[in-house]
C-alpha cells in the first residue's frame, strides 16, 4: 500500500506537471496562431456581455401553414374541373375557406380534399377539421392539436438555427435556452454591442429560387394576377418585379455557401452548393428555361433575377448583387445555418459592462482565497505535517481542476466559482478521513509502518462511496440542469476526481517519501 515503484512515482508527478503546464495558457497569450492555447473562458456574469429576449412571430407560422393549405387545396381541385369563388386563408380563425361556384358538388370536393386532413401527430387527432356548409362552403380548420404542435416544433427549430449562426460568428459558450412556450433566451458573453448578431438572429433567411414572369402586368387596381408576386428588388429602390408564387427549388436544398469574389469582374459574390435533390431539379428549370429569367429570393426581396443562358447541371450556383465583404459573409452564414420558420422580434435586450464582471471576479477571488487559507490553517493546526501534505495536495487539486477545465476550454461562472470552493472543502474530508483512521490506528499501538497501511486501506473505502454518491449526484444536476446549473455540476463533478487523485495518490506518495527518508518512531498527527 506504502510502496510507490519509480514508474508510478514518475506518472504521479508528471501527471502534476502537465496540470501546471495546461494552466500556463490562462496566465498569458498564445506566443504562436499555430500553438494549442486552450484557456477557460469567463461567463456572461463574469466579463459581461449581452442578454437577448428573442419570441417567436406564432402568427407567421399559422400564417405559413394555412397558405400551404390553400395551395393544396388549388393542387387538388385543379384536375377535377371543380371551380370555386372564394379560396382565401383567415388567419383570425386558424382556417382556410373554400366556396365553391356548385354547392351540389360539395360532396366530391370533400372528397377530393380528404388528403389534406393528416393525423401524423403522436395523438392521432387530425390535424386539419374538415367542415361543409349547405351554401356550398368548406371551410379547412387548424386544430389546436395543430398548432401547438407546430408553435413547438418551430421555438425548438429557431433555437437549433439561432446557435448555428451564433457558432459561426465565433462568440465562446453562448446561452441559448427556451423561456416559456415562444420566447428564447440568448446570452452572448464578451458581446458588448450585439447589432451585428441581432441583424443575423433577426433574418428569417428564407431563400428561394423561382421564375420569372415576364409577361405578368399589374391590374388596373395594382393587384397582381393570381399565382405571381409583384417583389422587390433588393439593390434597386422601389423597383419590383414579377416573380411566379410556385418555387422552383428550396433553398432549404442547399449544403453549402461560402463568400468570395468572382473572378472575373472581382466583385463580391457568394458561391452555394445543392445536395442531389436540388441539384436535379435545378438542372431541369435551367434546362427547361433557357433564356428566361430566374429570380433568387430572399425573405421576399429579388437579390438577383439573372437569365439562364445554359443548363446548370453541377449543384453550383453564385448570387451576385452589390456585396460587400461584411455583407456576402452575413449572408453566406444566413444559408449554411438555414432559414428560421418564423420571424423572432427583440422585446428584451440588457448588457452588462465589465465592471459588473470585474466586480464579481473579484467578489469570487476573495472568497476562494478566504477558504483555502482557512482550510489551510485548520490542517496545519490539527494535523501537524500530515496537515501540510493535505494542503500541497489541495494545491494541486486546485492546478488540475482549472488544467482539466481550461483543457475542455469550458466556461467558469460565479456558480462555478462557489463550485470550486465547495471543492476544496470536500477534498479535505478524504484527508480528514485519512489522518483520524491513522491516528486511531497509531492509539492503538500499532507501528508506524502498519498504522499508515492501515489508516490508508480502511479509508480508502468510506472516501470512494461518500464521493461516488456525490458524484452521481452532480452528474444527474449536469444531465437535468441547465445554463449556472450546468456550470457548478461540471465544477463540482471534476473536483470531485481530481480530488481522489490528490488525497489518494499524492498525499500517499509524498507520505511514502517522508517515511523512507525519516522512518520515525512516532507519527507526528
Amino acid at each position: 500500500m506504502m510502496y510507490f515503484s519509480r514508474l508510478k512515482t514518475y506518472a504521479i508527478l508528471g501527471a502534476c506537471l502537465l496540470g501546471l503546464l495546461l494552466c500556463v495558457p490562462n496566465l498569458m497569450r498564445a506566443p504562436n496562431g499555430w500553438l494549442p492555447w486552450r484557456t477557460v473562458h469567463l461567463g456572461l456574469d463574469l466579463q459581461g456581455g449581452s442578454y437577448l429576449l428573442l419570441e417567436v412571430d406564432m402568427k407567421a407560422v399559422v400564417k405559413e401553414r394555412l397558405d400551404s393549405m390553400v395551395d393544396g387545396v388549388r393542387q387538388a381541385l385543379r384536375p377535377s374541373g371543380l371551380f370555386y369563388q372564394t379560396l382565401e386563408a383567415q388567419t383570425d380563425q386558424n382556417r382556410v375557406l373554400l366556396r365553391l361556384r356548385d354547392p351540389g358538388k360539395v360532396t366530391a370536393a370533400l372528397g377530393l380534399l380528404k388528403p389534406l386532413v393528416s393525423s401524423d401527430n403522436p395523438t392521432g387527432v387530425p390535424d386539419v377539421q374538415l367542415l361543409a356548409q349547405d351554401d356550398g362552403s368548406i371551410t379547412l380548420t387548424l386544430s389546436p392539436v395543430a398548432l401547438h404542435s407546430r408553435a413547438a416544433g418551430a421555438v425548438q427549430q429557431s433555437i437549433e438555427i439561432v446557435r448555428r449562426r451564433i457558432d459561426e460568428t465565433g462568440v465562446v459558450d453562448p446561452q441559448i435556452l427556451q423561456q416559456g412556450e415562444g420566447r428564447i433566451v440568448v446570452q452572448l458573453p464578451g458581446i458588448g454591442d450585439p447589432n451585428r448578431i441581432k441583424q443575423l438572429i433577426g433574418k428569417t433567411a428564407h431563400m428561394t429560387f423561382r421564375l420569372v414572369d415576364e409577361t405578368a402586368t399589374a391590374s388596373a387596381s395594382g393587384l397582381a394576377p393570381p399565382g405571381v408576386d409583384f417583389l422587390p428588388m433588393a439593390d434597386r429602390g422601389g423597383e419590383k418585379i414579377a416573380v411566379r408564387k410556385r418555387i422552383d427549388v428550396d433553398g432549404a436544398d442547399l449544403t453549402d455557401a461560402r463568400a468570395g469574389t468572382d473572378s472575373q469582374t472581382g466583385e463580391w459574390v457568394v458561391n452555394f452548393t445543392f445536395n442531389s435533390t436540388g441539384a436535379r431539379r435545378f438542372g431541369d428549370i435551367s434546362k427547361a428555361n433557357i433564356n428566361h429569367r430566374f429570380a433568387i429570393v430572399l425573405d421576399d426581396k429579388v437579390i438577383s433575377a439573372p437569365v439562364i443562358r445554359s443548363a446548370i447541371t453541377g449543384g453550383r450556383g453564385q448570387i451576385s448583387g452589390s456585396f460587400t465583404a461584411s455583407s456576402a459573409n452575413d449572408l453566406s452564414v444566413l444559408l449554411r445555418a438555414g432559414a428560421l420558420p418564423a420571424p423572432l422580434t427583440v422585446i428584451e435586450e440588457r448588457s452588462i459592462g465589465p465592471e459588473l464582471g470585474a466586480d464579481s471576479i473579484r467578489a469570487g477571488a476573495i472568497s476562494l482565497a478566504a477558504g483555502f487559507i482557512l482550510v489551510i490553517a485548520f490542517m496545519g493546526v490539527f494535523y501537524g505535517l500530515f496537515g501540510w501534505f493535505a494542503n500541497l495536495a489541495l494545491l494541486v487539486n486546485l492546478v488540475l481542476m482549472l488544467a482539466v477545465m481550461s483543457l475542455m476550454e469550458a466556461t467558469l461562472s460565479l456558480p462555478g466559482m462557489a463550485g470550486i470552493l465547495l471543492t476544496l472543502g470536500m477534498a479535505v474530508d478524504a484527508n480528514i478521513l485519512i489522518n483520524e483512521r491513522i491516528r486511531e490506528e497509531q492509539k492503538l499501538g500499532r507501528p508506524p509502518l502498519q498504522a499508515l497501511e492501515h489508516g490508508f486501506s480502511r479509508a480508502f473505502h468510506t472516501i470512494f462511496d461518500s464521493n461516488a454518491t456525490a458524484f452521481l449526484a452532480h452528474v444527474m444536476l449536469f444531465a437535468f440542469g441547465s445554463g449556472p446549473v450546468k456550470g457548478f455540476a461540471v465544477t463540482i463533478t471534476l473536483g470531485i476526481a481530481t480530488s481522489m487523485f490528490t488525497s489518494w495518490m499524492l498525499t500517499r506518495l509524498l507520505v511514502a517519501r517522508w517515511y523512507v527518508a525519516h522512518k520515525p518512531k512516532l507519527l507526528p498527527v
